[in-house]
């Protein structure tokens, strides 16, 4: 499948100003699990593959699922191992598995390719009053029951954690670009009139200079396959 110009448009978005943001989420998590080499991960749904690039950094072996072309396209180009939907279980088996906000059946898709005793990783939104991302109608933030999905999966638990991830943007024009690349404001009935909200939701955190900083919370869940 082809991508339309609008969904590349939106994939470079989110590679090129969103994608960054979540650096230290994935840099915790990883310094949690001491991943290095010899480490098979997989990346659910992992958009242009950062968290991917980090992990590889580190000689981890890592193979990235992402269901949208555009993003595909872009992981890809940057030389990773990026597929449509989740490997078949195989002879080698994954260590890790890195989920931000997976639905309960994307979590149980890609389960199967992850060895027994294997770490899964779920990630989301923290406490809504620690997170500064605008809600307008139409979209926004949500914190995910993180903790209720790993044991709906029969998943063992072995810890959490929390990461600030500040987003910063050099104006509102890319903050605005940067958010709606994310798919939080994806039900907006209106998609203009949401990003006209979205922008004057941000001026509230817009410095002097012009940049916007927005202060939030993301929280992760370690578990184990039984």
């Amino acid at each position: 499948m082809t991508p339309t110009p609008t969904a590349t448009l939106v994939a470079r978005d989110w590679a090129e100003i969103q994608e960054r943001m979540l650096v230290p989420l994935y840099e915790a998590v990883y310094d949690r699990l001491e991943i290095g080499p010899g480490d098979r991960l997989l990346g659910l749904d992992c958009g242009a593959g950062l968290a991917l690039l980090l992990a590889g950094g580190r000689g981890a072996c890592a193979t990235g699922v992402e269901a949208d072309p555009a993003r595909r396209a872009l992981a890809r180009e940057r030389l990773l191992e990026v597929v449509a939907a989740p490997p078949v279980p195989g002879a080698r088996p994954y260590d890790v598995l890195l989920a931000f906000e997976p639905t309960p059946a994307a979590l149980a898709g890609a389960l199967p390719a992850v060895r027994r005793g294997g770490a899964v990783v779920l990630a989301g939104w923290g406490p809504p009053e620690r997170c500064t991302v605008p809600v307008v109608p139409g979209g926004g933030p949500a914190a995910l029951d993180l903790d209720a999905l790993a044991a709906r999966a029969g998943l063992v638990p072995d810890g959490s954690g929390r990461v600030f991830c500040p987003f910063g943007y050099a104006d509102v024009d890319s903050a605005v670009r940067g958010l709606l690349s994310t798919g939080l404001y994806g039900g907006a009935a209106d998609p203009g009139q949401a990003e006209k909200e979205l922008a004057e939701a941000l001026h509230p955190y817009e410095r002097t200079d012009g940049a916007v900083w927005l202060p939030n919370i993301f929280r992760y869940v370690v578990a184990r396959v039984a």
